[in-house]
This record gives structure tokens, C-alpha cells and sequence, in this order.
């Protein structure tokens, strides 16, 4: 599975009694997937996936599924406490079409590295959809280390890494260290974007209302209508290395001058825009132009993301045309000084 460009973390907006808003998940879903962002990933951190019990998590990978569009890749976070539960949780991602898992490593026990070895193993192993380690050392106590990622690199079912380190050095290592990771064929469209489960089962429905009379037809005693063919997406193959995307705005850049693939961001969840324009610009070799849309989004991500965290972006999703709304306690609301100064970091990058 091709995972590269930018995806916004998803955040799950919560009505005042702090039951999930599924409606609000709808619209910010069908929103983002009008941008041109690569994909979405719902139940990250941003997410608050850990304040969630299993029957919310369910019901926001349906919901979040339900509303996307096909071309968008979806990447589900399912990395529960043990292997079971985790692999459990992959495959509801994968009955409701999700395109690979993001897996975190375990918080509560003390994990030796032989533990997460045996972790991420095990769930490869069993997990129907591809997978993506997650690193995320401030919120995780175990950073996973870079030797281990380059030999996880060779599991056949782990396609990548979200590392949201914020070390740039680490990045480059990472890159560097999974150079030798077997390549693998990954399907694409005729101009090299993702193929989705969801758009191959789309291409596979009949069309829509009975509009269309074959020319065949047109010579007999009664030409019947029906439902007009459905073009077949054309795609090829590409193949593809060990896929590295970081998960910090501030060195998006850098990482991808460095070999990233691309970006799992918190701060896409309230300014897509922004953190498309810094890709798209590398994309065309405007170096110049993509340090310039880098340097914009440099401070808002470091403070909004960094400093006040998932209640910061879910008050800039707000301020920015989508829906944060409040966050689940036991974390706490950003303070009115905090939203003014999350509305002066954001006015100039407002979509």
C-alpha cells in the first residue's frame, strides 16, 4: 500500500456530556476529503483513541469509512495493550475498509525490547491489513529504537513508520538504517497515487440509473435501458521501500528533503491547507516556496500542537472551519488567553 503525501490526524469531537459526536465526524470527514490531502487517520493521539472503549472506537472507524472518499487512504489506530486486543481491532478497521493500521506500542507494563519485538511480530503476523509502527515517545515511554525499525522494516506486513520524535537526526537514521527493507509492488493509479480498497469496490458496482442502450440492442423490436458501464480505474504497479512519515509539522520539510514519504499531522487536523501547500511545493522542486509555506506553519504547529496540545488543535479546528469542540476529561480546556493566541497564530493560514 502506497502511503505517501500528507493525512491529517483526525480529532473525535464530543457533545457537552462527552459522548461522541459522530454527525461532527461526518462533516469534518467529507470536508477533508475535498482537500488534497492523501488520506486521513482516525483514532490517533489527536484522536484521543485511549479515552474511547471499544464500542466508540467501532463506531467512529464506521463512521469516519461511511463518510470518506474513496480515493482518500484511511489509516485506522487500533494499537491496543496486547497483541489480541490489537489485532482484534485491525480487523474491524479492515470489515470497514480501511487501508492499513497504525500500531503504538504498549503503555502500561514496563516493555522490554524483546517484548516490542514480539509485539509488533505478533500483530504483523496476524493483522489483515498492512501496518505502520508508531513512534511517539511523549505520550509512549519506550522510543522505539532504530535498530529494531530497520528489522521490523523486513516483516512483510509492516510498510512503514510514523515517527513523531520531532528529532530530525532520528528521521534521517531511519531512512537510512531501512535502505535494505525488501521493496515491495504496491498498486497506483496511471499517475502514481494510491489505489484504494474502497475505489476498487466502487469500480466494481453497476452504474447508476438505467440511462444507457447498447448499440447492439438498438437493432431489435425493443432496446431495453440500462445502467451505464462503469469505466475501470486504470492503475499500474510501483514498487515501493519502507515508507517513513513524520509526524512534526515543524521539520516537515527537512524530513521529506531527508527521504520522508510524506506526513501524519496533528496540526493538518486544522490547517490541511497549510501543511499541503509546504508539500506540494516540494513536490514541483520550489525549494524556495516550500521553505517559505514551511516557515509559516513552523511556529502555529510548535505552539498549537506542541505546547497545547490536542485541546489547542481542537480549538484551531474551530477557528479554521472544522469541528474540535471540547476534549474528553481528564484533559483540559485551553483558556481564553490560549484561543486568542491560537487565533493570531492561525489568521494568516486559514483555508
Amino acid at each position: 500500500m502506497l502511503i505517501e503525501g500528507m493525512f491529517a490526524a483526525l480529532t473525535t469531537p464530543f457533545y457537552s456530556d462527552e459522548r461522541v459526536y459522530f454527525r461532527k465526524i461526518e462533516a469534518n470527514v467529507a470536508r477533508y476529503s475535498r482537500t488534497l490531502l492523501a488520506g486521513m487517520v482516525a483514532l490517533g493521539s489527536t484522536g484521543e483513541a485511549v479515552a474511547l472503549n471499544d464500542e466508540e472506537s467501532r463506531e467512529v472507524l464506521r463512521t469516519v469509512a461511511e463518510a470518506a472518499a474513496p480515493e482518500k487512504v484511511l489509516i485506522a489506530g487500533v494499537g491496543k495493550e496486547s497483541v489480541k486486543s490489537t489485532v482484534e481491532m485491525a480487523e474491524v478497521a479492515a470489515g470497514f475498509g480501511f487501508d492499513a493500521v497504525l500500531v503504538r506500542t504498549p503503555t502500561y507494563y514496563s516493555m522490554s525490547p524483546q517484548s516490542v519485538l514480539t509485539y509488533y511480530r505478533s500483530v504483523a503476523d496476524r493483522s489483515p491489513l498492512p501496518m505502520l509502527l508508531y513512534n511517539i515517545p511523549r505520550f509512549v515511554p519506550f522510543d522505539i529504537p532504530v535498530p529494531m525499525v530497520a528489522e521490523l522494516a523486513h516483516h512483510p506486513n509492516i510498510i512503514g513508520i510514523k515517527d513523531s520524535s520531532g528529532n530530525l537526526e532520528r528521521i534521517k537514521a531511519t531512512i537510512e538504517a531501512t535502505q535494505t527493507a525488501p521493496r515491495r509492488a504496491a498498486t497506483v493509479t496511471s499517475i502514481f497515487e494510491a489505489v484504494t480498497g474502497r475505489m476498487l469496490k466502487d469500480n466494481m458496482k453497476e452504474g447508476g440509473a438505467a440511462t444507457f442502450v447498447s448499440a447492439s440492442d438498438l437493432g431489435g423490436s425493443v432496446a431495453l435501458a440500462a445502467a451505464p458501464p462503469v469505466a475501470p480505474i486504470k492503475t499500474r504497479s510501483k514498487e515501493i521501500g519502507f515508507q517513513v512519515l513524520t509526524g512534526s509539522a515543524s521539520i516537515l520539510l527537512e524530513s521529506l528533503e531527508s527521504g520522508a514519504a510524506g506526513a501524519i499531522l496533528g496540526f493538518a487536523a486544522c490547517a490541511p491547507q497549510a501543511c499541503q501547500e509546504v508539500y506540494l511545493a516540494w513536490k514541483d522542486h520550489d525549494l524556495k516556496l516550500a521553505a517559505e509555506k514551511q516557515r509559516r506553519i513552523a511556529e502555529p504547529s510548535r505552539r498549537i500542537t506542541g505546547d497545547l496540545g490536542i485541546s489547542g488543535v481542537k480549538y484551531g479546528c474551530d477557528f479554521n472551519g472544522y469541528y474540535g469542540g471540547r476534549t474528553r476529561l481528564p484533559i483540559l480546556p485551553i483558556n481564553a488567553d490560549e484561543k486568542r493566541e491560537i487565533e493570531g497564530l492561525l489568521v494568516g493560514i486559514r483555508n
